[in-house]
């Protein structure tokens, strides 16, 4: 599992995330820092996950580094209890505006929704602006969600989104979840949000690139895994398109590749995919 994971995530320290974000920065590549530990199961967890962001937002103004941070609110103890979430969440996000930086609350499983859109836009209306949220085109929800929080023209990453959801809730066909994606960012842009485009598909690259064409540099931006489709990426960074990769690290590797696996079984088929192209240059698996 380690030799797996390992093309996939920074490492077990915060001198790795600073390595690699030093060296995807030096291909012209931005980053955003993910602290690994959506699985703790205590308090004093949360509090400590909470220490490390702050660690990795000091590193990002020591080192100068063009990154921002992405924020579980599982990892700061938002299935444990709200309001300490809500606590710690406020101050990785004042830390991060005092340093000149940005936080990207990630979405998960659908049973985090509802608190996770309730706490950004209550750090929203404090006046905290450099804080963003996530949008998955797979929920059926997802168009009702941006359009309920427009008026705040947020800072939104569109992803597709990798957790099992029943049928109720989200699309299960494939082509329902691109045309979805196509929809929610055609709404994001109509809304004036600062778009970040998160996903490996080409076609949908392709439909995305087609709908922020002629739009400014400075109002989207596309995003990868660490390890994913690196020579992709550099070619759009090289078209001129920022470019951002998310970059996770920590000791909770093994809960993190695991839990992913378990997840969305379809990753395993990627990741093989993967490790076969690695490791027999030219072959790629049917």
């Amino acid at each position: 599992m380690q030799r797996l994971s390992a093309p996939y995530i920074a490492g077990p320290t915060l001198a790795d995330a600073r390595g690699t974000v030093a060296s995807l920065n030096a291909e012209g590549k931005l980053a955003t820092v993910d602290v690994l530990g959506e699985e703790i199961t205590r308090p004093d967890e949360a509090r400590a996950i909470s220490v490390a962001y702050h660690e990795v937002l000091a590193a990002i103004e020591q080192d100068l580094l063009d990154a921002n941070v992405s924020v579980k609110l599982t990892a700061l103890g938002l299935k444990l209890n709200l309001e300490l979430c809500r606590g710690l969440l406020e101050e990785v996000v004042r830390d991060a505006r005092a340093r000149r930086t940005f936080v990207r609350i990630d979405m998960e499983d659908a049973s985090c929704t509802d608190d996770t859109l309730a706490l950004y836009r209550g750090l929203r209306e404090q006046g905290l602006d450099n804080v963003g949220v996530v949008f998955q085109s797979y929920l059926k929800r997802t168009l009702a969600d941006i359009a309920d929080l427009a008026d705040l023209r947020p800072n939104a990453r569109l992803c597709k989104g990798i957790y099992l959801e029943p049928a109720a809730i989200a699309f299960q066909d494939g082509d329902v979840v691109r045309r979805s994606f196509v929809s929610c960012l055609e709404a994001l842009i109509a809304s004036g949000s600062y778009v970040a485009v998160a996903t490996h598909d080409e076609w949908l690259l392709e439909e995305s690139l087609s709908l922020v064409k002629g739009l400014g540099r400075d109002t989207y931006e596309l995003q990868m895994l660490l390890g994913v489709r690196e020579a992709r990426a550099s070619e759009l960074v090289a078209a001129g398109h920022r470019l951002r990769v998310y970059v996770p690290f920590g000791r909770r590797w093994y809960e993190y590749s695991l839990r992913r696996l378990q997840e969305n079984p379809k990753v395993a088929g990627y990741v093989a995919a993967d490790v076969v192209r690695r490791l027999v240059p030219g072959r790629s698996p049917r």
